[in-house]
Order: structure tokens, then sequence, then C-alpha cells
């Protein structure tokens, strides 16, 4: 088990300032642009209640409570209005931000789901190479922590950036209107409130992107040790993975108490700045009132307006940082929707030819990297409806002969035909239906045994009966109580290998292709088994152009022809009667079986021995 802790960008924070990013990520909203416009009128309607409360004050002080000059019942009836008028302007506010927060949250919501389909979409078209070169975790991390790092940022942050920057705006207007020389004031105060602010977005930054690198440390260790719990547990490794796991999660807590300390900084500071400010207001303004240059109604105002001003400049440092991580991960869906296959395909025909099966390699030279090449030279011709056989140590090429067969790669070099026509000429989509493929890892989806057979194809119950039998799988299906609506797969029943088998041969008889491949489809099953297995064999290969890679001797002998490869080349070809005859590396592999076979059936026959015999205390006795 490796512990390598899977693979984590999150080191990596994107340009606030890329207009390229800001014009694809606006893209995807300009379907709502209604709802949109609709929540920046709406922000208008907070942002404007939350500006007048504080002038509405100014009004009741200096109109109601000071001024001696009215009587006192129009004083109260006039606070009484106001009163009224201060609790709708509330009511007002708090219903324009109610259906903000729900238009944004659903817009938001909609834009993710769209650009989640997309991606995934996207994904499952491209090529088995771009999935071999980028490991699932960081794909996965696309659909999962990306997109929600997008999602974070259309309903949340843009908003709170709209409207912050908004409200700092009036409110610095409305102080410069109100008393010029107390707003003088509060901007000698913002050079230091602005290098406190970039100091904590630069140390907050920095502290949010190494939690989430240690986070995905851990989710990764954590995907490795529960999918490896049998490894773990085998090789008795519970206390050092539990070691490792406690190291892990220590490194988190650090990481979590160093931005702790950094916002416990830097809140008292800002809070040091708002006193700081409100002391020097109460100090200039309080003398400014008592020599009735300003009213007092002023002075309370400008002093709530001030602490405003303060709120949104707390926000505006906290949500850079995920800002730039939204940044980050739009670059990196972005990036990943921009990938393209390397498999050029000329896309769906009309009308394809129907194909009679003949498989045609000419001097096919291949690797997986350009510097290890794996085939060299290759070169085999199958006629319609014949078996070959290919066999050879491992290493040697037969499962990257199968890779091409089914185009999951282009050779480097030379050609493969099929009736005569280049692989590359055929839609990749239809040439994947024309070929059967049964491996020894059997994919299962979650449902049942009938859906499994069909993978949502239509087919009368008569048909599914027939290919049932001809699968071997009728005496599995009689013991189930459900019969094929037995749920199979995660939350429903497990199946053998050998019966995951079987029903690998159902699919291919369900989907009748005209070329089939066996890829080590007949090992690690018991002798009964295999039995079933073989007879589903001769039903599944009969009429069928098939390829063949098997280690069993018994699957071997039904192909026509047999390749022996070593090292990406033929080095010996024939019949199982020929290359018998001949002696040499055929000969050796299958002299090296039976005497696996033999030694396998001695050993067995010793345990049934023993198991049978009299215990030797008791012969004694």
């Amino acid at each position: 088990m490796r512990y390598g802790f899977g693979y984590f960008e999150e080191d990596h924070l994107g340009q606030v300032a890329d207009i390229g990013l800001w014009r694809r990520i606006i893209a995807y909203s300009r379907p709502h642009w209604g709802k949109v416009a609709g929540s920046i009128i709406l922000s208008m309607i907070v942002i404007g209640a939350s500006l007048a409360l504080p002038y509405m004050v100014r009004i009741g002080i200096d109109r109601y409570v000071v001024n001696t000059t009215l009587e006192s019942s129009a004083r109260i009836s006039g606070i009484g209005r106001l009163a009224a008028l201060f609790i709708g302007v509330i009511l007002a506010g708090f219903a324009a931000n109610f259906y903000q927060v729900f238009i944004l949250e659903w817009t938001g919501q909609t834009i993710m789901h769209q650009m989640r389909q997309q991606l995934f979409g996207h994904m499952l078209g491209l090529d088995l190479a771009f999935f071999n070169n980028n490991p699932s975790g960081k794909l996965v991390t696309r659909l999962t922590n990306d997109i929600q790092n997008m999602h974070e940022m259309f309903t949340s942050v843009i908003v709170t950036l709209f409207n912050d920057f908004f409200q700092i705006a009036g409110i610095m207007a409305i102080l410069f209107w109100m008393n010029w020389r107390l707003a003088l004031i509060l901007s000698i105060l913002l050079p230091l409130i602005v290098v406190s602010i970039g100091w904590f977005s630069r140390l907050a930054r920095d502290a949010f992107r190494a939690i989430r690198t240690q986070l995905a440390r851990i989710n990764s260790f954590l995907q490795e040790s529960l999918s490896g719990i049998s490894i773990i547990q085998l090789f008795l490794r519970e206390n050092d993975t539990h070691r490792k796991f406690v190291e892990l999660s220590k490194a988190y807590l650090d990481q979590n108490l160093y931005q702790i300390k950094i916002f416990g900084i830097f809140m008292p500071a800002m809070e040091v700045f708002s006193a700081l400010a409100t002391g020097c207001i109460i100090w200039y303004g309080g003398g400014e009132v008592i020599r009735r240059h300003m009213t007092l109604g002023e002075l309370v105002a400008f002093i709530s307006y001030m602490r405003l001003f303060f709120q949104p400049v707390r926000e505006l440092s906290q949500k850079y940082s995920i800002v730039q991580s939204a940044m980050a991960s739009a670059e990196r869906i972005f990036q990943l929707l921009d990938s393209r296959g390397t498999l050029p395909s000329p896309g769906e025909q009309d009308r394809q030819p129907d194909i009679r099966g003949v498989v045609d390699f000419r001097q096919v030279c291949f690797g997986y990297d350009a510097q290890q090449p794996i085939l060299h030279d290759l070169s085999f011709t199958i006629a319609p409806g014949q078996t070959l056989a290919i066999v050879g140590a491992t290493g040697s090429g037969k499962s990257t002969i199968v890779n091409l067969v089914e185009r999951f790669y282009d050779p480097d070099s030379g050609t493969i035909l099929i009736d005569g026509r280049d692989l590359r000429s055929f839609s990749t989509h239809w040439l994947r239906q024309q070929i059967g493929l049964v491996m020894q890892d059997v994919f299962i989806v979650p449902g049942t045994i009938r859906d499994n057979i069909l993978l949502e194809r239509d087919m009368d119950d008569q048909q599914l009966q027939g290919i049932v039998e001809r699968a071997q799988l009728t005496a599995m299906v009689q013991r189930l109580p459900g019969g094929l609506a037995t749920i199979i797969g995660e939350g429903g029943m497990d199946l053998s290998a050998g019966q995951k088998q079987l029903l690998a041969f159902a699919r291919v008889l369900a989907r009748d292709p005209r070329i089939l491949i066996l890829d080590e489809a007949t090992s690690s099953v018991d002798s009964e088994t295999e039995m079933l297995i073989d007879r589903a064999i001769d039903s599944t290969l009969a009429n069928r152009t098939s390829i063949v890679i098997a280690h069993r001797l018994s699957t071997i002998k039904r192909a026509g022809h047999i390749l022996v490869m070593e090292q990406g080349r033929i080095v010996e070809e024939g019949s199982h009667d020929s290359l018998m005859a001949r002696g040499g590396i055929y000969r050796r592999l299958q002299d090296l079986q039976l005497n696996g076979h033999e030694s396998r059936g001695q050993n067995d026959f010793r345990q049934n021995s023993e198991k049978n015999s009299v215990p030797t205390v008791w012969q004694k006795n």
C-alpha cells in the first residue's frame, strides 16, 4: 500500500483579475440574466434600507427628541410615525434580502447543475489515455470540490462583494455629504485599514490554502486506507496506519489553530480601528455639537455610519481568499472542458456496413510511452469466424492488442484493419458496438440481474431466457428467490467470480457482436464453474471472430490458431498440436501449467487424506 496521499492542487490559487476567466464564468449566468438583474435591484434595496436607518435616527433626534420648539404631543406623535417607518424599512430590507438570497441560491444551483452535467458528459467522451494520465482523485475533485467552490462564489461571495463595495461607497458619500471634516478624520485611518487588510488577506490566504491541502491529504489517506482495509489487516498494519492518520490530523489541527490566531489578531485590530475612529469622531464631533456647528443627530448618525463602514471591510478581507480559490477551481474546470480526445473519429454515419469480422494487424508498433514500445512490427490476420488464442508471459503485450482492437489507443505505426478498412475510418461508438469484451474483472451495475444482462437494451422474456440458458446461468437464477429480478451489486447480493464471468458471457450474447475478445476470462474459478464457463464459451464463440487471451489449456485448445508472444513480438504460431510438437516456448508454458495442476492436485489429495484420517493421538489409544 502506498502513502502518496493522492493528487492535490489546493496549493494553487487563481488570479482575481483574470478577465478571461471572468468572461467564461459570466457566460454561464447569461441564460439567467433576468434573475441576476432582479437580485441586483434587490441588493440596492437592501443597501438602501441599511443606509437609511442611521439617517432616520438623525431625523428623530434632531426633529423630535432635542427640538424643544415643538409641543410634547407633536414630538411624541412624530417619533411614533418615524418608528413605524423605521420598522417598515427594516421589514422591506428583510424581504428584499430574503428574495435576493433565494434567487441567487436557485440561480447558483442551476448553473452548477448545468456545469456539472457538462463536465461529466465531456469526461465520458475522452480517450482512455486521458484517464491513464490523470488520477481519478483529480477528476473527482473537479466534479465535487471545484464545482462547490464555484457555487459558493456564485451565491455568496460575488453578492457579498457587490453589496459590500456599494455599501462602502454609499457610506463614504453620505459621510462627506453630512460633514466633510469628520469624514476626513475617518479617511486618515484608511491607509492603516488598507495595510491591515492586505496583511490579513495574505496570511489568511496562505492559512486557508494550507488547511485545504492538509484536508485533501486526510481525505486521500482515508480513501486509500478504507479501500485497502483487508490488506492493512492482513499485514497487521493497523497501528502504523493509525499513527499516520494521527500525524495527518495533528497537522490539520495545527493549521486550523494558526488560522484562528490570524483571525484572533485581525478581528480585534479592526475593532481597535473602529474604536479609534469612534473616539476621534466623539472628540471632534462632540466639540462641534457643543459649539453648535453640527447637531446631535448628525453626530449619532455619523457614529452609526462609521460602525457600518467596518462591517463590509471585515467581510471583504475574509472573502478574498475564497474568491481566489474559486478562480483556481474555475481555471481547472475550464482546462478540463478544453481537453480534447487524441483519437480522431469520423463521427456517426447514417449507415454503417455489416462487417464479416476479418481482423488484420499489419506491422503494428505501439507503446503507452513513446520511449518504451510494447509491440514491435506485429502482423497477423484472423479470418471470419476463426478463433485466435494469444499466449505469453505477463508483459508480453497480450492485453495491449485488446486495447488496440477496441481502439482505446491508435498504433504509433502500422495499420489495424477490419474487413480491409482502417480501424480509424469507423465511428468509435459504432465500432465498439461490434466488439464484445469479456474480462476477468466484471463490472456490476447496481440493479437486477436482468438489468445487468441487457444494459438498457429491449428484449422479450423468451429471448432473454434463451440467453440465460446459453450462458449457463439457469441453475443460478433458479436458486434465487427473485430470479432475474434479484438485486445484485452495491446494496444487493454479491456474486462469485465465476458467476460474474457467466454474467459477462450473457451480456455478450445479448449484445450479439460480430467480434469477441476474451481477456483472461476463465481464470480464478473452481473446476465446476470452469465446466460451466467452458459451455458458455462454446456457445459464445460460435460463428464469431474471436480473440482469446487465456492461460488455461482447455480454453486455448479451442483456438484454430495460436500466437505465442514474447516482449511484444510473435515468436511462435500455429495449432496446439503443431506447437506442442515443436517443443518451443509454447510447450514449456504448457508443461509448467500441467506441472502446476499436478502439484495442486497432489496437495488437494494430501489435504483431503489428512482431513479423513484418524488423529494420531486417537490411533495411539
